[in-house]
């Protein structure tokens, strides 16, 4: 016979999908963001290496040179990386040209020092309890979508929503709700 679903199921399954179908999303804008050579109010400066030669750059990147080529010079993360926390708009689960520039910092720091991390999501009070701890998780899934964009396995990302439950600041107005909208970035 015909396998029918109930409503709920249904939404579930649309639900699941849509996460997939934002995670792929994600890897992709995060891959184009990734191989684009300007944009986002970043700057690089060339460097030129000889062929075959390795050279690390601001501690992190190497980059392998042929020719007299110039090779586009990584960014400095050490900025990005004092940044433990990841900003979004109201309503919004979609990171912001900032915001995805500290999670690439932080993936190619997981990736270096192959250590784990933990995306702690977080909403502001407004809305019900239910829709904020989804919305809290839909945050943190973004940044690891990025951060998996850049190569770092899913078993070193744990994601863990607390909706409303931990405000970073208390109060009941747009200077309180704009700092509670966030990722945390947490290394166990």
């Amino acid at each position: 016979m015909f396998n029918v679903m109930s409503k709920t199921a249904a939404t579930r399954l649309a639900k699941r999908l849509a996460r997939r179908l934002f995670a792929i999303g994600a890897f992709f804008a995060a891959a184009v963001i990734a191989g684009c050579g300007g944009g986002g109010g970043v700057s690089y400066d060339p460097i030129v290496v000889e062929q075959g030669s390795i050279d690390s750059v601001d501690g992190y990147a190497t980059a392998v040179g042929f020719g007299e080529e110039a090779v586009e010079q990584t960014l400095d993360d050490s900025d990005l990386l004092d940044q433990r926390a990841i900003y979004f708009e109201f309503d919004s689960s979609v990171l912001t040209e900032g915001g995805e520039a500290v999670a690439a910092a932080h993936a190619r720091f997981v990736l270096e020092t192959d250590s784990a991390v933990i995306l702690e999501g977080h909403s502001d009070e407004r809305g019900t309890r239910e829709y904020n701890l989804a919305l809290a998780e839909s945050r943190a899934k973004s940044v690891a979508g990025v951060m998996q964009a850049f190569g770092v396995p899913a078993g070193r990302i744990r994601t863990v929503s607390y909706g409303e439950e931990r405000p970073a600041a208390l109060g009941h107005d747009e200077s309180a709700w704009r700092l509670n909208r966030r990722v945390e970035i947490i290394y166990p």
